[in-house]
């Protein structure tokens, strides 16, 4: 029996019609390749594939005219998935679904016509179901065409991040060249390049919402994988000035975010992976802001192992660290200034403000904290590179002296 709100001739018309449905198909397949010029491109939609589904979405449009309660929303469901799949914008699949429905309308209309004015009357006292039956089929089509699209996204991001890892992680046997992962992800193999390691916080979902954006504005390209507590970037920034990327980095910012530094072959994102983590590290927890470290060989040193480096600033400052709060601050700054200084009172009174014999005073009480003399060149490199690793390191300018180096 016809749905009560379908009058019986309707359903007699519908079923009458559900005979000619092949025969309806050809001007129907005319009709949509001459009105909608993306069909007209038999490489994305072949014409017989296009006939085929108009006569299985008219057997079920019409099958449900008839009264047939089984027939369901399978026809919609798959051509949305179909030309998902085929890349076919949404809007044109609309269009033909409207076609073809008016289409369905129209022959329904002569055959009432021929059938009498009793027909004509009932079609028309039912149109406005039969057209609610349109937005339910296409309804169904849209949500079908959704999914898949969401499906082939989820799997492009999940392809697209196995691509990235490839460069990230370094090479392992069987894995993609820098060079092919370039052309994967339509990124250059030379340039200039930085890596980002971004926190997400909280309840926040992105920890850099509509960075692509911005970065697509200055003509930067680039390449994610997320993580849950990380989002990890690769920048392509082109002629672009690197601190002017940086700084629209940090205004979407929402947590601690570590750059590298500049690199310019693609195989080093692997390096700039270790020192954008480092350098997100450098900052305090909470805070919101860009870490960088300066493109140095004695970091890499540093950052390959962390639980030696702690070591080694144990065993050069251990006198230093054990120290009460303020004088181990103050020695840890005139160290610094003095070495950049290069070993020059003079100027290291400059960068801390004081009088040159105060530095003098500082650097003896250092000497003795250190057990040596900083004219020994052993003595000043190893605490030129324990003053780095603190600079990249921070909490290990806080440990006690009395852990043990070892």
């Amino acid at each position: 029996m016809p749905p009560p709100s379908l009058a019986p001739p309707v359903a007699k018309l519908a079923a009458e019609l559900l005979g000619q449905v092949d025969q309806l198909a050809d001007p129907l397949v005319s009709l949509i390749s001459g009105q909608i010029e993306i069909y007209r491109v038999e490489s994305i939609v072949d014409r017989a594939e296009l006939r085929a589904s108009l006569i299985v979405n008219m057997n079920q449009i019409l099958a449900r005219l008839s009264g047939d309660q089984d027939a369901g929303f399978s026809a919609p469901r798959h051509i949305g998935r179909t030309r998902a799949v085929q890349d076919m914008p949404l809007p044109e699949v609309l269009r033909a679904y409207r076609l073809g429905f008016a289409f369905v309308w129209e022959r329904l209309l002569a055959a009432a016509r021929d059938s009498g004015q009793k027909s004509v009357d009932a079609l028309l006292d039912t149109a406005t179901t039969i057209w609610e039956l349109a937005d339910d089929f296409s309804l169904a089509l849209t949500e079908s065409y959704r999914e898949a699209m969401s499906e082939r996204m989820i799997a492009a991001d999940r392809r697209r991040s196995g691509i990235i890892s490839a460069i990230l992680d370094g090479p392992t046997s069987g894995s993609l060249s820098a060079w092919e992962v370039a052309k994967l992800l339509d990124l250059p193999y030379e340039g200039t390049f930085l890596v980002l390691v971004a926190e997400v916080t909280g309840s926040h979902s992105s920890a850099l919402p509509r960075l692509e954006d911005r970065l697509r504005q200055l003509d930067v390209g680039s390449a994610w994988r997320s993580r849950p507590q990380h989002e990890i970037g690769v920048l392509s920034l082109g002629r672009r000035d690197p601190a002017e990327v940086l700084a629209s980095v940090e205004q979407v910012a929402l947590g601690r975010v570590g750059a590298s530094p500049v690199f310019h072959r693609l195989d080093g994102a692997a390096r700039g992976l270790r020192l954008a983590q480092v350098s997100l590290e450098t900052l305090s927890p909470g805070t919101t802001g860009i870490g960088r470290l300066d493109d140095d060989p004695h970091i890499d040193l540093l950052v390959r192992d962390r639980e030696t480096t702690r070591r080694f600033v144990l065993r050069v400052l251990s006198g230093v660290l054990a120290a009460p709060d303020h004088e181990r601050a103050t020695q840890l700054a005139t160290a610094t200034a003095w070495i950049a200084s290069r070993g020059s009172a003079v100027g290291a009174s400059q960068l801390l403000y004081c009088h040159e014999n105060t530095v003098r005073h500082r650097i003896r009480r250092l000497e003795e904290h250190l057990g040596g003399s900083l004219d020994d060149p052993r003595m000043l490199s190893d605490l030129t590179i324990a003053l780095q690793a603190i600079r990249v390191f921070p909490e290990f300018g806080n440990q006690l002296g009395t852990s043990s180096p070892t």
